[in-house]
């Protein structure tokens, strides 16, 4: 039998960002939300990277990690 997680659809959404015109969610988010360490969905997608489109994943510039980084500093602040 498949294991059902029920997720609350404000938590999602509060882990979307927008990066280049795309809505993306960090890797450490999308684990949280799976409840499996980052490390496991990294290999995962590694192993299967055929069932994925192209553009599933990117690497930040360094200026845009400084720039978000100090935008979710400020959120989890306020």
């Amino acid at each position: 039998m498949e294991k059902q997680i029920l997720i609350n659809t404000d938590k999602i959404a509060s882990r979307i960002y927008f990066i280049r015109g795309e809505r993306i969610m960090f890797d450490f988010d999308l684990a949280s939300l799976y409840a499996i360490p980052v490390r496991t969905l990294k290999q995962s997608v590694r192993r299967n990277i055929k069932r994925f489109p192209p553009d599933f994943m990117f690497e930040l510039s360094p200026e845009e990690n400084k720039s978000l980084r100090s935008q979710i500093v400020i959120l989890e602040k306020g």
